[in-house]
C-alpha cells in the first residue's frame, strides 16, 4: 500500500511557476510508474504527465508539454512537478498516482494509488 501526499500548490499570476511535490511512503517507490493528473472544478481529471519507474522516461500531454516537467528522486521517495508558463486554464487540484507498472501511462485506471491533490490557483 503507497500512500501519496501532494504539496506546493499556491496562488500564482499567469506566466508564473510552482513546483509541486508528492511524498511517497508506505510501499516500494521506485518499482512504481508515478503520474500527474489534474481537475478543474465541474471537468473531469485529465491526464498530465507521466515518469517510469526508472525516471528514464517521460510523457507529457499536449496542453502541458514544453512548460510542465516530471521528475522523481527515488532515493527521497518522492516526485515532482515542475510547472512554468502558467495559464489560467491550468487552474485545478493536481493529484499525483502510482501505477503497478514500471513504463509511463496516461490512463487513469492503470493508477492504483492516489494523493489528495493540491489547488493550483493562476490569475490571470
Amino acid at each position: 500500500q503507497v500512500q501519496l501526499v501532494e504539496s506546493g500548490g499556491g496562488l500564482v499570476q499567469a506566466g508564473g511557476s510552482l513546483r509541486l511535490s508528492c511524498a511517497a511512503s508506505g510501499g516500494t517507490f521506485s518499482s512504481h510508474a508515478m503520474g500527474w493528473f489534474r481537475q478543474a472544478p465541474g471537468k473531469e481529471r485529465e491526464f498530465v504527465a507521466s515518469i517510469s519507474r526508472s525516471g528514464g522516461s517521460t510523457y507529457y500531454a499536449d496542453s502541458v508539454q514544453g512548460r510542465f516537467t516530471i521528475a522523481r528522486d527515488n532515493a527521497k521517495n518522492t516526485l515532482f512537478l515542475q510547472l512554468n508558463s502558467l495559464k489560467p486554464e491550468d487552474m485545478a487540484v493536481y493529484f499525483c498516482a502510482a501505477a503497478q507498472r514500471s513504463y509511463t501511462t496516461s490512463l487513469a485506471p492503470d493508477y492504483s494509488y492516489w494523493g489528495q491533490g493540491t489547488q493550483v490557483t493562476v490569475s490571470s
